[in-house]
């Protein structure tokens, strides 16, 4: 059965994005990218770099790890800002949205419906595991579902912002056991863990 993967970016305080959930690695973000880091993400996980990333790098390997990706609204919101429909057009792209009726692009799945009962129907499928990319209210929505984090944690801190799992998630304690753990020299990590 195909693993639900929260595979997400978080500040050593534990947030995905600033207060107001601008990107926080685009032109006004507070997000360093340090060459190390891209080049891991390059050889481990192509999949997750978005398309203009992809051709910038010359990038054509399709990945081992995900086939398909979910995102909330407002994390698609900010790729239409930057003028991208569809910023993983090489994966299954659904987008998760109680407001929105339809998208700009005809390869991106809007799912309307509750994303839970539409996560384990994705889980029954065939393929690769399923990337949660986020937004934080998402993966609050679907905290029961995940099988497995991949948290690339950054060196900083903000002091605020929006956290992992959401400023809605239900109070629900669970432990995790790390699988697996990259240090880079530049002082991101990238931990996996496991439900335990």
């Amino acid at each position: 059965m195909r693993k639900l993967v929260y595979y997400i970016a978080a500040t050593l305080d534990g947030f995905i994005a600033g207060p107001d959930g601008a990107d926080p690695t685009g032109p006004d973000g507070f997000w360093p990218i340090p060459g190390d880091y891209v080049q891991h993400l390059a050889a481990e996980y192509p999949e997750t770099l978005p398309a203009p990333a992809r051709k910038a790098l010359s990038i054509t390997a399709e990945g081992t790890h995900f086939d398909t990706v979910l995102e909330g609204r407002k994390t698609y919101e900010i790729g239409l800002a930057a003028g991208v429909t569809d910023a993983y057009p090489h994966l299954r792209h659904l987008v998760f949205s109680t407001t929105l009726t339809e998208l700009p692009d005809p390869a991106v799945e809007l799912v309307t419906s509750d994303p839970v009962a539409k996560v384990r129907e994705l889980k029954q499928e065939e393929g690769k595991d399923l990337w949660l990319i986020g937004g934080g209210e998402l993966a609050g929505a679907l905290y029961a579902e995940i099988d497995q984090l991949i948290v690339k944690l950054g060196a900083l801190t903000i002091g605020t912002g929006i956290p992992l799992f959401g400023r809605t998630a239900a109070f629900d304690p669970r432990t995790w056991k790390l699988t697996d753990h990259v240090v880079l020299e530049s002082g991101a990590a990238f931990l996996t863990y496991s439900r335990g």
